[in-house]
């Protein structure tokens, strides 16, 4: 509540905090490179599907090799031991409504698991978070139904007030809305119907060091990029993977 009594006092300060941040930095490139590819050799191949906006694209990377969703699908085929597939469909400013929009234009390959990063620019927006979470609803239920996505992953948001491009008291307001946005999301998927799509919120604390982030210090750098990689691809490996096995068992 408190978050929310700032906000309306501090409006105005907040408002042209953010738009002297949007006018002072410089738009980041989506990093070049191949959005599709297969990790590992051998022939149980997992397919992997990653979803989502500037960060699951890569922003502030120099290439997708050092991104997230090739990387992601390295350590997850080195830590599996088997082969894994991974297609790319994301875009650079996408809230959670806009992604669904994107992938509804779009044929989105037959996965096993999907990693979808969204919710900064939900924030950005100023989209409620009941209302980005029935979105998110709807990419699950989507993807189960266009793509055969058993395992759906949400990514929690970072701590955004760690972001070196936010001054004071926008910093604080945006970590107190990231936080909102975690418990939300945390709550909205352990309350998730059981069957399919399954649907798990991921936790992302601590992994953010600011001297990991891009040049534009909104956007992680490689070093972030890989650390998120690598949670990721444990959380698969550990949680999502053994979820759907001891499901297909029952």
């Amino acid at each position: 509540m408190i978050d929310i009594v700032a906000r309306a006092l501090l409006f105005p300060l907040l408002y042209a905090q953010a738009q002297g941040v949007r006018a002072g930095v410089e738009p980041l490139p989506e990093p070049p490179g191949p959005r599709s590819g297969r990790e590992g050799r051998g022939r149980d191949e997992l397919r992997l599907l990653v979803v989502g906006d500037s960060s699951a694209v890569g922003v502030g990377a120099p290439h997708q090799d050092l991104a997230l969703a090739r990387p992601l699908a390295g350590q997850l085929a080195q830590r599996l031991g088997r082969p894994v597939r991974w297609p790319l469909l994301a875009q650079t400013g996408l809230t959670s409504a806009a992604a669904l929009a994107y992938l509804k234009a779009r044929d989105a390959p037959d996965a096993d698991v999907a990693v979808v990063v969204l919710g900064v620019n939900d924030i950005t927006n100023q989209v409620p978070i009941a209302q980005a979470l029935k979105h998110r609803g709807e990419i699950a239920v989507w993807l189960e139904a266009h793509a055969g996505v058993g395992e759906v992953l949400f990514p929690a948001l970072p701590e955004m007030e760690a972001f070196p491009s936010l001054p004071q008291p926008l910093a604080w307001w945006a970590g107190q809305m990231s936080r909102r946005n975690n418990r939300a999301q945390a709550r909205w998927a352990a309350g998730w119907p059981l069957g399919v799509p399954r649907v798990a919120h991921v936790p992302m604390d601590g992994l953010l060091h600011a001297d990991l982030m891009a040049t534009d210090g909104f956007h992680p750098g490689p070093g972030l990029y890989a650390r998120v990689a690598g949670h990721l691809a444990e959380f698969i490996a550990r949680e999502a993977l053994a979820r759907q096995q001891s499901s297909e068992e029952t």
